[in-house]
């Protein structure tokens, strides 16, 4: 794990073995609907030497929309409606994809398209489908072009944006470090198009809520579904999985290139590994439900101990044993994330009582926590 902000500038191969780029629509669409060709052909040149330097690639495009709605001659960049959306999207992935792989192709690369919903990463079994493929296709020096799925993707279940599919890929992945090529050249104390004495945030080696409280869900060009909200919330999985994330401006030629020598951008240090299978619960978008629990119990959790049903003040959520549950402290603060050992209604009879008198209460013999250390993750 590299450790100061000059050995992860630019993320050179050599410094780190697999990166993750995400491309904005903004960059990759011009404002009428067209290809920006002559942008991406320098970006894939760079892609393609990085790869030629023992760099493996894997890129996250956004654009479909944006480029199919121009096609189908849809009103608000294909995003009046849903059904908009969904329709653009079917028919720009067609289009967008094929520029892909004839620019990779022209460089003896071959590009492989992977389309994924929300559901295919949120589950642990087809997340682990999605990342055994890339696995294989990094072996066979094959570069993933990754989009989410919004043919079939619907307003209640999706990524909703790029950035934080892109920080789940590299999780999937077990990439190095991610890079997100946007329309503004990192993290700001407050939005720069707003406040002229915004200052620039060059490295933040954690996330706490004085950085989080400088985000905000503007997109520049009004062409993409993030802004810097989306952003932050993509460090955060990225960085608890042990990847390292930069925000670097696209609206140069040869980014990559203009990076590396200089340019200006912001980089999230990467925490420690925690495994694989807690990282995964650590990112994951979507849960089930919460349980709250006290000031004692929240100092047990810090100190690797599992949950048990005296710690714990009420609960929230309808879920399932094995379902996915967050664990808030006292303040309301999300302390841990982990899976549940009763379900919901078994759950609200046992909250703060002892683990022995659990069996009494609910008639049979029971588990002594609700949410066990081996299967849980602090965040």
């Amino acid at each position: 794990m590299v450790a100061d902000l000059s050995e992860l500038t630019g993320f050179l191969p050599g410094k780190v073995r697999s990166l993750v780029v995400k491309v904005g629509s903004a960059l990759l669409v011009d404002g009428d609907g067209t290809v920006r060709r002559d942008w991406l052909a320098g970006l894939v040149t760079e892609l393609a030497a990085r790869r030629a330097a023992g760099q493996a690639i894997i890129v996250v495009s956004s654009g479909a929309i944006a480029l199919g709605a121009r096609w189908l001659g849809l009103a608000k960049g294909g995003r009046a409606t849903l059904e908009d959306a969904q329709a653009a999207a079917a028919v720009g992935q067609i289009a967008l994809s094929q520029v892909w792989a004839d620019l990779f192709a022209s460089h003896d690369l071959t590009a492989a398209q992977m389309l994924v919903t929300l559901g295919d990463l949120e589950d642990r079994r087809r997340y682990l489908n999605a990342s055994a493929t890339l696995e294989r296709l990094l072996g066979l020096g094959v570069v993933p072009v990754i989009n989410e799925n919004d043919s079939v993707a619907t307003e209640e279940i999706r990524f909703g944006d790029n950035d934080r599919l892109a920080a789940r890929i590299g999780q999937a992945a077990r990439a190095d470090a991610v890079l997100l090529l946007s329309d503004i050249d990192g993290l700001y104390t407050a939005n720069p198009h707003r406040h002229a004495d915004a200052a620039h945030i060059p490295f933040v080696p954690r996330i706490d809520g004085a950085i989080a409280a400088m985000a905000d869900a503007d997109s520049a060009s009004g062409m993409g579904s993030g802004g810097m909200i989306s952003k932050i919330e993509a460090a955060r999985i990225a960085t608890g999985a042990g990847a390292h994330l930069a925000i670097v401006s696209g609206r140069v030629d040869a980014p990559l290139g203009a990076w590396a020598a200089g340019a200006r951008g912001t980089i999230f240090k990467g925490a420690a590994r925690r495994g694989a299978r807690k990282d995964w619960l650590a990112g994951r978008l979507t849960v089930k439900g919460a349980i709250m629990i006290d000031a004692g119990a929240a100092t047990a959790l810090s100190k690797g101990r599992s949950l048990l049903p005296a710690g714990v003040t009420s609960t929230s959520g309808t879920y399932a044993r094995g379902d996915v549950i967050d664990v808030v402290g006292p303040d309301g603060a999300r302390l841990a994330r982990g899976l549940a050992e009763y379900d919901s209604a078994d759950a609200a009879r046992i909250i703060g009582r002892r683990s022995e008198d659990v069996a009494q209460l609910l008639g049979e013999p029971g588990r002594a926590v609700l949410v066990h250390r081996n299967h849980m993750v602090l965040l």
